[in-house]
């Protein structure tokens, strides 16, 4: 008989409990009563199954739908069931999960077209397994087990688990008798994503699903061309290439191949960059460049490459930095919570800005203010400013695909540019890696390598960060008129050995160490590239250190 000598702790309450009692039966009434669905949990800090069986004494905290780690799992649960539903109607099937796009998650199928009536098909079926609430198991395997099992299978489905000397072991996620790996952890069964749609889109479909901040209704589908068009080009190069997916990424370093893939991944960043240089430099009427983009996206280094390249077009780059052109501190808002928005674009001196663009590009000079953060205030020291008739502006920041940034000048004579990591290589056929993924592992190891953060620091501040970019930059992205994929394909085996020791630092006493395992084991999958393979010139330099662009 199994007696009462663990001690929980949930919500700053003491609960004694038997070994091996489940979270879901411990804390049945407390989910049951959420005013929000709850899918999963944390024990001491880490993502886990409501079917977490406890052991010791921990600290338990529920996962709702309303997080995005509840949202992340809910995706999964989705997906899950979509490749279960295919699988039975369609055995024949290959599919590949692509990429996210508002809300859904876009996938084609290899070796055969998408129909209207496959795609009622599969939606129904999907429907059926979800009414059925079917459990969903996590069954573990040694390394030993996995090898044995895929030897005996000869399936794809989570061999990226083997190919490394991790500690993890493998995992796969049954359903009555379908198998498949997902990276993460999953609903615990099949009746916890009631909200979906699936959709015929372009050659394949979208699988819609809520937004963690409205979990309980599917919200209108947004279609941003100019970013399927890039990720659609960059997925399609890449297919070329033969490098769409960690195992393939990791086969080429091990045949000595890293090279090839860097040299290959720099050549078409150069490649694109020259042709945007091109294409402003053939348009007269273009006079200032705009560039934004997300965090850790490389607008530092894309702008100084795009610098020499505008050069080679007999152009001369000069920059003006939009953060000297903040408000005086005591005009700057605030936000919800009384502290200053440095972010929205009220904090910024439009009118100001403006007048100086348009006397700049009417050949005037212009007296240029510094913006003094410690008293909050712009000061003049004697700095001045005017264009010559070769000389382009070039403008990074938050706020440049908005046009109430530059509403003085005409629509022509600006030329528009989004960055970000768009991230295209998989994990494998089912599980993507998240753009915010990369572009996070890149900040990690930039704020640790330029600015002394800990990781702790930098993926406590990630949520504000995201915020801000949800808020001012991705509303205006299908403003670019040309948008630029700063993802490197090798880029992780590089990111991999200066960020894993940074993630390890972090405790699971600590709210972060959730984030910091899933990173973890994401990198662990990869095998490393040494940094030395880098050109001097990468992008990717920005973030670990030796670029011949810095200042």
């Amino acid at each position: 008989m199994r007696r009462l000598n663990m001690k929980i702790t949930y919500e700053n309450k003491i609960i004694e409990a038997k070994e091996g009692i489940t979270v879901l039966e411990l804390l049945k009434n407390e989910i049951k009563n959420a005013k929000t669905e709850v899918i999963a949990c944390l024990c001491n800090n880490e993502v886990r199954s409501l079917n977490l069986k406890l052991n010791e004494n921990c600290h338990i905290q529920l996962i709702d739908l309303n997080s995005k780690d509840g949202m992340m799992i809910y995706i999964r649960g989705i997906m899950y069931i979509m490749a279960k539903a295919l699988n039975e109607l369609y055995p024949e099937a290959l599919l590949t999960v692509n990429y996210q796009l508002s809300n859904a998650m876009f996938c084609e199928l290899d070796n055969m077209s998408v129909t209207e009536e496959m795609i009622t098909n599969i939606r129904n079926r999907m429907q059926e397994i979800i009414d059925k609430n079917l459990e969903i198991k996590k069954v573990k395997m040694t390394l030993e087990e996995a090898k044995k099992f895929y030897e005996k299978e000869k399936t794809l489905k989570g061999r990226v688990q083997i190919d490394q000397d991790t500690p993890y072991g493998a995992s796969l996620y049954y359903c009555e008798d379908y198998f498949n790996y997902f990276f993460g952890v999953m609903p615990i069964s099949t009746g916890y994503t009631k909200i979906f749609d699936i959709v015929k889109y372009h050659d394949g479909f979208i699988v819609r699903y809520p937004n963690w901040k409205t979990p309980t209704v599917l919200t209108p589908f947004v279609e941003n061309k100019k970013l399927v068009a890039t990720l659609d080009e960059y997925e399609d190069l890449y297919k070329l290439i033969g490098i769409n997916t960690i195992y393939k990424l990791n086969r080429e370093v091990e045949k000595d191949n890293a090279l090839n893939s860097i040299l290959l991944s720099e050549s078409l960043h150069e490649k694109k960059i020259a042709e945007m240089a091109d294409k402003i430099a053939k348009d007269r009427k273009v006079k200032v460049v705009l560039i934004a983009g997300p965090s850790s996206s490389g607008k530092t280094t894309f702008a100084k490459r795009l610098g020499i390249q505008l050069r080679l077009n007999g152009l001369k780059p000069v920059t003006i930095s939009v953060d000297n052109y903040f408000v005086e501190r005591e005009d700057n808002p605030k936000d919800e919570y009384g502290n200053y928005d440095f972010e929205c674009i009220e904090a910024l001196d439009i009118k100001l800005f403006n007048e100086h663009l348009v006397k700049l590009l009417n050949g005037e000079e212009i007296k240029v203010p510094t913006f003094d953060f410690t008293v909050g205030h712009k000061v003049y020291n004697g700095e001045t400013m005017k264009l010559a008739d070769d000389e382009i502006l070039v403008i990074e920041g938050i706020h440049c695909l908005n046009d109430k940034l530059t509403s003085s000048i005409s629509r022509e004579q600006k030329y528009k540019i989004y960055i970000s990591a768009l991230t295209v290589l998989n994990i494998d056929y089912y599980n993507r890696i998240s753009t915010t993924d990369t572009r996070l592992i890149r900040r990690i190891v930039r704020d640790n390598q330029f600015r002394g953060y800990t990781a702790t620091h930098t993926i406590k501040m990630w949520y504000s960060v995201n915020r801000g970019e949800e808020r001012y930059i991705y509303p205006y992205q299908e403003e670019a008129d040309t948008m630029f994929n700063s993802s490197l394909i090798y880029e992780l085996g590089v990111l991999k050995d200066y960020a894993l020791p940074l993630l390890k630092q972090i405790k699971n006493t600590q709210p972060e160490y959730a984030e910091a395992t899933r990173l973890i084991r994401l990198l662990s999958y990869f095998e490393s590239i040494p940094a030395d393979a880098i050109p001097k010139t990468s992008l990717i330099r920005e973030f670990i250190g030796g670029s011949l662009l810095a200042d």
